[in-house]
């Protein structure tokens, strides 16, 4: 029998949602993009992004405030018909071109695969996913029997993070396990 491995081979890039592309907007091929960044400062000309489920890859011509998201032009894209083959896809970057966070700050995807302990020296598992929710975010830990454990990313549960170590100190509170 032959183990099958989770996430990402050695080496792949990993692809961080940016935006969401809705629909063509005038006649000079330009795009509705709803945000899903807190960096929308860095969404601008020359930004190399990938789009679909293929990361395919293109470069943003222009962009500019739309509302609550932006409209955004790839370079290539001159009239609404080539904009449109854009309609309902996803806008993502590497997260090896991001560029670095202040000290003391990371990124939600860079907590992926921390090994997550209780307070009290019990080891639960190994953060497999950030969840977004409207109030906070949900650390999912996945146990070594296969089972998931929610934390909601609060300072109550949240104790440290330690990137050095690779690990997360939590404090279970009552119901959670």
């Amino acid at each position: 029998m032959v183990e099958e491995k989770k996430g990402s081979p050695k080496g792949e890039s990993i692809y961080l949602a940016i935006g969401f592309l809705r629909r063509p907007h005038g006649v000079n091929g330009e795009i509705i993009m709803d945000l899903h960044t807190d960096f929308p400062d860095r969404i601008k000309p020359g930004r190399k992004v990938y789009i679909g489920e293929d990361h395919a890859s293109y470069t943003i011509g222009s962009a500019r405030v739309h509302g609550t998201g932006l409209l955004v032009k790839l370079r290539g894209s001159d009239s609404p018909e080539a904009a449109g083959r854009f309609r309902n896809q996803w806008v993502y970057v590497k997260s090896s071109e991001v560029p670095a966070l202040p000290d003391g700050k990371i990124y939600k995807h860079q907590l992926i695969g921390l090994t997550v302990t209780t307070d009290e020296g019990g080891k639960l598992g190994v953060l497999h996913e950030v969840l977004e929710t409207g109030a906070n975010d949900v650390y999912v830990v996945l146990k070594e029997d296969g089972r998931e454990i929610l934390l909601p990313a609060i300072p109550d549960v949240i104790l440290q993070v330690n990137m050095e170590d690779k690990t997360m100190i939590v404090h279970l509170i009552e119901g959670l396990v």
